[in-house]
């Protein structure tokens, strides 16, 4: 029977952001680890795998799931045959294991060459990642995206700071409309990225106008090769009188 410590190394730990592990996952075509990710998946999964027609949707599918199998496994110390997925109200995934859900927190995202896992023991929380490139729909795609004071921000910019800018808000908002849970309920125009985090911070805290009580943080996990997001919900701090 699988267990974590079977697996191949097509993932690896990424980053450590306060009770959140995040794990990088290589996208890239190769037949062994390939063939691996299919021993992981489940009959359902597999025949999921299969409706994909394209080689690298399906190649994504499978990789992916596996190395989230692998990781959740792991946390929870249960064998792959043990460990199955249902779907909340929303479309979000939670775990189970013999049928029990476990409280565990996880999500996924991947672009064409890379994915990000993220997982805690408890909390909701969002992840996203997304390779940089140029787009000719660039000035569209920002009207959907960024709130007022964003698009002002994006109007100064030119050439590659552009692209740059549109992809950070990118996953930094996907990531908190992930951890949220709400589906496409959430208008991401609707709401702005800490004025800090736009500024170049790494890190920062947030609040949904519509929804003030949930106070979450939120990380910039971007490199040189790709653009990348972490939303984690924190304890809620109470907020200052207005005399005090």
């Amino acid at each position: 029977m699988l267990r974590s410590s079977a697996a191949g190394c097509w993932w690896r730990p990424f980053a450590e952001v306060a009770e959140a592990a995040v794990f990088l996952i290589d996208l890239a075509p190769h037949g062994q680890h390939e063939a691996e990710a299919l021993e992981w998946l489940s009959g359902e999964e597999r025949a999921r795998s299969r409706r994909f027609v394209r080689a690298g949707p399906r190649r994504r599918f499978a990789l992916c799931r596996a190395a989230l199998r692998a990781v959740l496994c792991h946390r929870l110390g249960c064998d792959s045959q043990q460990l199955t997925f249902g779907t909340s109200s929303h479309g979000k995934p939670f775990a189970e294991v013999d049928e029990t859900p476990e409280p565990i927190s996880f999500n996924v995202s991947h672009g064409r060459s890379h994915g990000l896992i993220a997982v805690a023991a408890r909390g909701r929380l969002g992840v996203d990642i997304e390779e940089r490139r140029a787009r000719d729909d660039l000035e569209d795609l920002t009207d959907a995206l960024l709130g007022p004071n964003e698009k002002r921000e994006f109007a100064l910019l030119r050439g590659n700071a552009r692209t740059h800018y549109f992809f950070r808000m990118w996953t930094l908002k996907e990531a908190l409309i992930k951890a949220l849970g709400l589906g496409f309920s959430q208008d991401p125009a609707e709401f702005e990225v800490p004025l800090a985090v736009r500024q170049g911070a790494r890190t920062g805290t947030f609040r949904f106008p519509s929804r003030p009580r949930a106070v979450w943080r939120v990380d910039d996990l971007g490199t040189e090769d790709f653009a990348a997001a972490l939303a984690l919900e924190t304890m809620a701090q109470p907020r200052q009188s207005s005399d005090g």
